[in-house]
C-alpha cells in the first residue's frame, strides 16, 4: 500500500462511517452549554454580529484581547468564526452547535479513512476509521462545543498531510503546488488550534522514511551511514536525498515563519496559570520531571482503556511523584520501554510494517507535544480533548496489530470477536458518556465519581447548583472544595459569595478575608501579576462590594479597589467597580476618571460608555451623557439600558426634534424587553407630549396590563381621560390607583375634582380631601379644596374658618385672600336665594395659583433611573451582574415647550374670566 497511489474511498465506506458517528452522537444534540462552553459561547461577545470581524483576529478563543495579561493566549479565530456562524443561524440555541460538531467529527473520520489507506489495507483502514469514530475519549472534543477547535484543526491537519503526499511527481520530481497548498492548510489548521502546526513534523517523517518507496526508503542506520560517508568526503549526496533535503528545508522554513507569527500574536507572553491548574509545573526537580513523564502513560492508558473519563484532571487529581521509589515510576518505565521498542523496530528495519508503525507513532507523539509540558507549561494536567489527533495513531496501531493477528488462521475468529466487542463497547460507552454533558450538574457529578480529590470539581458542582438558586446545597460543595484544597483561593471566594447570597454577611466577609490572606505576598522587584491568576484578584472586588453596603465603610471599600488596581494597573473590573462606588460617595468627577481609565483599557466595551453617560447625568451634563449613550449603542445597538435611558434623556430635554428618535429607541427597547412596563409607559408619555391621545391611551394600558400596580401609568391614564373629557372613565382607574397607593395625593385631588364637578358627589369629594389632610395637614391644595366643599354644603362659617387656616399656610396666595373676602361678604349679606357654585381649587385662580396644573406639569414619569453597571467575577468566568438603583421612582417632568406655555396661557385667561364671573355672582351684581 505504501508504494502505490493513494486509494480512494467508496460510498459504502463513507456511509458506514457517517452512520456510525450519527449512531454514537445523536444524543449529543440534546446537551446544553457546559463547562468551558459558557466562557467561549455564552459570554463571548465575538459571536455577536455587532462585533467587527477584525476583532476575532485580535482576541483569544474566549473573547479577551490578546494584549491583555489575563488572556489565555489561545489564538483560534477560525474556530470562533464557526461559532459566530452558529450564532447567526440560531443565536444561543445549543442544538445547532452540537450538530455542527458531530458533522465535523464525521468529516474527520472520513478523511482519516483516506489517510489510513496510505498505510493499511482496505479492511484494516475501515477498522481503524471505525475505532476512531466510536472511541469514547472523543466525547469531550465532540460533545463539548469548545472541542470544535480540535475537530476543525484535525480536518485541515489531515488535509495538509494528504496534500503533501502528492508532492512527488511520476518521475520522482518535486511538485510544488501540493507543497504550497500544504503550507496554506497548515496555517489554517493552526488558526483553528495551535497543534495544527505539528503536521509539518509528520510530513517530514513521511518524506524521509516513507515517500521514497520501499526500494529507496531510508532507515536510520542507512541515513547514519550516508551522512558519515559524506562528512568524511567519501561520497556525495544522492539526488533523491538532495530532493528530500530541499523539501525538508522548505517545510522547516515554513514552520519557523508560522512560529514567529504565532509568537508575535501572543506578544511574546505566556498565559498566567496557577499551581492549582498544573501543580507539577511549579514543583522542584525531580518532582516536576517524574510527574510529567508519568502523565504520558496516563494518557496512553486513557486511549487503551477509556472506562473512567473525567472532564477535569487539574489540581489534586493525579498526586505528584516526589520520589524515585514511587511505584508509579514502574508504569513510566514500562511505557517508555514499549515505546522505545516500537521506535527501534520502525526506524531500524525496512518494510511496510515498520513504516506503518513509524507513522502511527508520529501521529501519536508529535501532535501531543504542545500539551506535554516539555517546552512550556500548560493549564491542565490531563485533557481528554487533546488526545483527539493522537488517537488516530493509536487506532492505526491497533488496526495494524489486528491485521497481523487475524492473518493467522488459528486466531482469525477470535480476533474478529474481540474487535467486534471493542467497537460495540466503545460505541455504547460513547453514547452513555454523551449524557454526562447534558448539563453542568450531570457533567461534574460524573467527574466526582471518578475523582474526589479535585477541588475544582466540587466548586463546579457548586456553581451548577448556584445557577439554579440552590444556595444551601451549593454551599456544601464549596465548603467541601475548601476541605479538599484548603489553600484554594477560588474556593474560599465561592464560599464567601454564597454566604452573601444567603444574606450571611458576617460569614461572607470572613471567607473573603481568608481568601485574601492566601494571596501571595508582594516580592520587591518581581511583577506581582505574573505570580497569580488574574481572577484571584477579584477577591478584593468581591470583598469591597460586600462591605460597601455599610455606609460607614465606603472608604474601606475604596481602599480595596485601589489596592487591586495597584497590583494590576490594567485591572478593568476594579476601575468599573470603583467608579460605581465613587458615584455612591457623591464623587462624580473621580468616578469619571475611573471610567475613563477603564476605557483606555477597553474602548469597545458598551457597558463602560453607558456607565460614563451615567456619570455625566450626575454632573448635570445631559449633552455629554447623550453622546456616551450613543457611543454605547454604536458598539451594541441592542444595549438595553442605553436604549431606555437615552430615550428618557431625549424626552426630558424638551426638544421636539429628538422625540422621533426617542420613540424609535423605546420601540427597540420593548422589542428587547417586551415584559418591562417602563418602556410602554414612556412611549405613552411621548404620545401625550405629541397630543396623540389614542396612542398614549393604548401604551398606558399595555403598561398597566404588564404591571397592574404601575403607579405612574395609572395616574397618567386617569389624567389623560380627565383632559379629554372622559372623566367618568378616569374614575375606575383612580380607584385602582388608590387601592394600591391609598396615600397618592394627586390621585385623591383628581378623584375629588371629578366627583365634585362631574358626579356632583360632594360627600365623596369631601372624603378625598379629608384623606389628604390626614396624611399632610399642611397641604394647601387639599385644604383649599376642602374649603370649597364646605361652601358647597352651605356652611359659610366653616368655609370661612377653613380659608383663614389655608391662608395661614400660604399667606402670599392672592386667590385664597380673594375667596376669603367673597365668603365674608356673603356672610354679611342676606337675601340670596341661590348660592353660586364656588369652584374647587382645580379651576380657581390663575394657572400658577390654581391646582389645575397643565397636563405637562401634572404628569408623573416613572422611569428606570440610570444605574451604574458593575462587572463582578466571583470565582468563575465572567459572572456579570447589573445593579439598578432607585427603580420605579415618581418624578415630575421638569420642562415646558413653547407650545405648552401657550396652552397654559390660554387656560389662565379662561380661568380668570370664570373667576370674574363667579365674583360678580357672589357680589350680587
Amino acid at each position: 500500500m505504501l508504494e502505490g497511489k493513494m486509494a480512494d474511498i467508496n460510498f459504502k465506506e463513507v456511509t458506514l462511517i457517517v452512520g456510525v458517528v450519527a449512531a454514537c452522537y445523536w444524543n449529543s444534540l440534546f446537551c446544553g452549554f457546559v463547562f468551558d462552553d459558557v466562557s467561549a459561547i455564552l459570554d463571548n461577545k465575538d459571536l455577536h454580529p455587532s462585533t467587527p470581524i477584525k476583532t476575532l483576529f485580535q482576541n483569544d478563543f474566549w473573547g479577551t484581547p490578546m494584549s491583555e495579561e489575563r488572556s489565555h493566549k489561545s489564538y483560534r479565530p477560525l474556530t470562533v468564526l464557526t461559532f459566530r456562524l452558529n450564532y447567526l443561524l440560531s443565536e444561543l440555541k445549543p442544538m445547532s452547535y452540537h450538530l455542527l460538531n458531530t458533522v465535523f467529527h464525521a468529516i474527520v473520520s472520513v478523511v482519516f479513512l483516506k489517510v489510513c489507506k496510505l498505510f493499511l489495507d482496505k479492511r484494516s483502514s475501515v477498522i481503524a476509521a471505525l475505532l476512531f469514530a466510536v472511541h469514547p475519549i472523543h466525547t469531550e472534543a465532540v460533545t463539548g462545543v469548545v472541542g470544535r477547535a480540535e475537530l476543525l484543526s484535525s480536518v485541515f491537519f489531515l488535509a495538509a498531510f494528504l496534500s503533501y503526499t502528492k508532492s512527488k511527481g511520476p518521475d520522482n520530481s518535486i511538485v510544488w503546488t501540493p507543497i504550497a497548498l500544504t503550507v496554506l492548510l497548515v496555517a489554517v489548521a493552526t488558526l483553528c488550534k495551535e497543534q495544527g502546526i505539528t503536521v509539518i513534523g509528520i510530513c517530514c517523517v513521511y518524506e524521509v522514511f516513507v515517500a521514497q518507496g520501499v526500494r529507496k526508503n531510508y532507515t536510520l542506520p542507512l541515513l547514519c551511514t550516508a551522512a558519515g560517508q559524506f562528512l568524511r568526503g567519501k561520497g556525495s549526496i544522492p539526488f533523491s536525498m538532495l530532493q528530500t533535503l530541499i523539501k525538508l528545508i522548505v517545510l522547516m522554513f515554513s514552520t519557523l515563519l508560522l512560529v514567529v507569527i504565532r509568537v508575535q500574536v501572543i506578544q511574546s507572553q505566556l498565559p498566567v496559570f496557577t499551581r492549582f491548574d498544573n501543580p507539577a509545573a511549579v514543583s522542584p526537580t525531580p518532582t516536576r520531571q517524574l510527574t510529567f513523564n508519568y502523565l504520558l502513560p496516563v494518557n496512553a492508558w486513557l486511549l487503551l482503556n477509556p472506562s473512567e473519563l473525567c472532564c477535569d484532571w487539574t489540581m489534586g487529581t493525579i498526586p505528584l511523584i516526589e520520589s524515585f521509589l514511587d511505584i508509579r515510576n514502574l508504569a513510566t518505565f514500562a511505557f517508555f520501554s514499549f515505546l522505545g521498542a516500537l521506535g527501534i523496530f520502525s526506524l531500524r528495519y525496512p518494510g511496510d510494517s515498520s513504516k506503518t508503525v513509524l507513522m502511527a507513532l508520529c501521529l501519536m507523539a508529535l501532535p501531543f507535544i504542545p500539551a506535554s509540558n516539555l517546552f512550556f507549561p500548560v493549564g491542565f494536567v490531563v485533557a481528554e480533548r487533546v488526545l483527539y489527533v493522537p488517537s488516530m495513531g493509536f487506532c492505526i496501531l491497533v488496526a495494524h496489530g489486528w491485521q497481523k493477528i487475524s492473518n493467522k488462521s488459528v486466531l482469525k475468529k477470535l480476533s474478529w470477536i474481540c474487535l467486534s466487542m471493542v467497537i460495540l463497547t466503545h460505541a455504547l460507552k460513547t453514547l452513555h458518556r454523551n449524557w454526562d454533558w447534558e448539563s453542568e450538574y450531570t457533567l461534574f457529578m460524573s467527574a466526582l465519581k471518578v475523582n474526589k480529590n479535585n477541588a475544582k470539581l466540587w466548586n463546579n458542582v457548586g456553581h451548577a447548583l448556584e445557577n439554579e438558586k440552590n444556595f444551601e446545597r451549593a454551599l456544601k460543595y464549596f465548603l467541601q472544595a475548601t476541605y479538599v484544597q484548603p489553600d484554594d483561593i477560588g474556593a474560599h471566594m465561592n464560599v464567601g459569595r454564597t454566604y452573601k447570597n444567603l444574606n450571611r454577611t458576617r460569614e461572607a466577609e470572613e471567607s473573603y478575608m481568608l481568601a485574601k490572606s492566601l494571596m501571595p505576598q508582594i516580592i520587591p522587584g518581581k511583577k506581582y501579576a505574573t505570580r497569580i491568576a488574574p481572577n484571584h484578584l477579584n477577591v478584593y472586588i468581591n470583598l469591597a462590594n460586600l462591605i460597601r453596603a455599610n455606609e460607614s465603610r465606603l472608604e474601606e471599600a475604596d481602599q480595596l479597589y485601589r489596592q487591586a488596581i495597584s497590583m494590576r494597573p490594567d485591572f478593568k473590573q476594579a476601575y468599573i467597580s470603583r467608579g460605581e462606588l465613587l458615584l455612591k460617595m457623591n464623587k462624580p468627577l473621580k468616578a469619571k476618571e475611573a471610567y475613563l481609565k477603564a476605557l483606555e483599557l477597553d474602548r469597545n466595551n458598551a457597558d463602560l460608555w453607558y456607565n460614563l453617560a451615567i456619570v455625566y447625568i450626575e454632573l448635570k451634563e445631559p449633552n455629554e451623557a447623550l453622546k456616551n449613550f450613543n457611543r454605547a449603542l454604536e458598539l451594541n445597538p441592542k444595549h438595553k439600558l442605553s436604549l431606555f435611558n437615552s430615550a428618557i434623556l431625549m424626552q426630558e430635554s424638551g426638544e421636539v426634534k429628538l422625540r422621533p428618535e426617542a420613540r424609535k429607541r423605546l420601540l427597540s427597547y420593548i422589542n428587547e424587553e417586551p415584559q418591562d412596563a417602563n418602556g410602554y409607559f414612556n412611549l405613552g408619555m411621548l404620545a401625550m407630549d405629541d397630543k396623540k391621545d389614542s396612542e398614549a391611551e393604548a401604551w398606558m394600558k399595555k403598561a398597566i396590563k404588564l404591571q397592574a400596580d404601575f403607579r405612574s401609568a395609572l395616574f397618567n391614564l386617569a389624567l389623560l381621560y380627565s383632559q379629554t373629557a372622559k372623566e367618568l372613565k378616569a374614575l375606575p382607574i383612580l380607584e385602582e390607583l388608590l387601592r394600591y397607593y391609598p396615600d397618592h395625593t394627586k390621585g385623591l385631588i383628581l378623584k375629588g375634582d371629578i366627583l365634585m364637578n362631574q358626579k356632583k358627589d360632594i360627600p365623596g369629594a369631601k372624603k378625598c380631601f379629608e384623606k389628604i389632610l390626614e396624611m399632610d395637614p399642611n397641604n394647601v391644595q387639599g385644604k383649599h379644596n376642602l374649603c370649597v366643599v364646605y361652601f358647597e354644603e352651605r356652611d359659610l362659617l366653616k368655609a370661612e374658618r377653613c380659608l383663614v387656616e389655608t391662608l395661614a399656610l400660604a399667606p402670599h396666595e392672592e386667590y385664597i385672600q380673594r375667596h376669603l373676602s367673597i365668603v365674608r361678604d356673603k356672610i354679611s349679606s342676606s337675601g340670596i336665594v341661590e348660592q353660586p357654585v364656588f369652584p374647587i381649587d382645580k379651576t380657581s385662580g390663575t394657572a400658577e395659583e390654581r391646582d389645575e396644573i397643565p397636563s405637562e406639569d401634572v404628569k408623573e414619569i416613572r422611569s428606570e433611573s440610570s444605574p451604574a453597571q458593575t462587572i463582578k467575577t466571583n470565582g468563575h468566568k465572567n459572572s456579570k451582574s447589573i445593579k439598578q438603583s432607585t427603580k420605579n421612582a415618581d418624578i415630575e417632568a421638569p420642562h415646558k415647550t413653547a407650545k405648552d406655555i401657550k396652552e397654559i396661557e390660554k387656560k389662565r385667561v379662561a380661568a380668570l374670566k370664570r373667576l370674574e364671573e363667579i365674583e360678580r355672582i357672589l357680589n350680587g351684581e
